[in-house]
């Protein structure tokens, strides 16, 4: 597969804004988000859906895709911003024009639901996208200034992107040892173990998978993974890095049950791969910005995560 970069941002380009999956909360996280992006000297263009509201979707299924197929064909427009996830975007994925994005790349930013979106852009096109914050989650207010800063540094600098440092008082946590090197693949779980059997899926074998999850109960989490494991993902892969499990709590904790570490912990033992957890990544406001598709490193004896180039050209 021939790996795309999108071009880096500068100074008055323009920025699109969509909601793929659900709709923004509210009107003031859509208005605040792009005040924030022109602040800093960004255009902005938002999709024409994102305030329509079916169910819990930011618009019918041709919609949201409509919005991010019109910021694809526009050549003005740089980068695509979710503006938050929620759920939705799986049903969009037959209907993105991917041979537009393959002709005119850009950056794709987003998490969480967003995951479907960008595991499916890789595996068309082979293009990197940008797992990380969202304007109507992360941007509208009070943003965190070590998830700020990387994810700037990550859009506008074509040097190579280098260790992915957790703060200081958040350690790397080594569950396995070993040094494994491959592309950075991953998301959010539940939406990598809805695309299993689609033809939205990329090969997995010897990448570094990274994981995060929200508001999952244990045994929801060991199903996934226990299908990743027999769809075959987990023993092809070169390494495991775990990001945050977000309020992964057991529904009813008076009731036998195991703790989402013990679950992480039992899937790192059945895995003969280098594993990291307590990755500074996932639902939570002091994140890193990861690079879906680019190679990195990860050395368990030194304790970090490398990615060796840069993310844009």
């Amino acid at each position: 597969m021939t790996i795309i970069k999108p071009i880096r941002l500068h100074k008055g380009s323009t920025l699109g804004l969509v909601a793929p999956a659900s709709t923004p909360s509210s009107d003031e996280k859509i208005e605040k988000g792009a005040v924030y992006l022109e602040r800093l000297g960004y255009r902005v263009k938002m999709g024409k859906h994102i305030r329509k509201t079916h169910g819990y979707l930011a618009g019918t299924d041709e919609e949201r895709a409509a919005d991010f197929n019109t910021m694809v064909r526009d050549k003005d427009v740089k980068a695509i911003f979710a503006i938050r996830g929620g759920y939705g975007t799986p049903r969009i994925l037959r209907m993105i024009d991917y041979q537009s994005l393959k002709r005119n790349p850009k950056i794709i930013a987003g998490y969480s639901d967003i995951t479907a979106l960008q595991l499916a852009i890789f595996r068309k096109i082979g293009l990197v996208t940008f797992s990380g914050p969202m304007t109507g989650s992360d941007m509208w207010k009070d943003f965190d200034p070590y998830t700020e800063e990387h994810f700037w540094r990550l859009l506008t600098s074509t040097k190579k992107v280098g260790i992915l440092n957790n703060p200081i008082d958040e350690p790397l946590k080594i569950l396995k040892t070993g040094i494994a090197r491959g592309r950075l693949l991953g998301g959010n779980l539940s939406l990598l173990a809805c695309l299993l059997g689609t033809p939205f899926l990329p090969n997995f074998r010897r990448s570094i998978l990274f994981l995060e999850d929200v508001d999952e109960a244990p045994h929801r989490v060991d199903r996934m993974l226990a299908q990743l494991i027999n769809a075959g993902i987990l023993p092809e892969v070169a390494g495991l890095v775990y990001g945050r499990f977000t309020n992964c709590n057991p529904a009813n904790p008076s009731e036998p049950h195991f703790t989402i570490d013990h679950i992480l912990d039992e899937y790192a033992d059945a895995i003969k791969r280098p594993i990291a957890a307590n990755f500074q990544y996932g639902h939570i406001p002091r994140k890193l910005t990861v690079p879906i598709g680019l190679q990195a490193a990860l050395d368990t004896k030194k304790r970090r995560i490398e990615v060796l180039e840069g993310a844009v050209i």
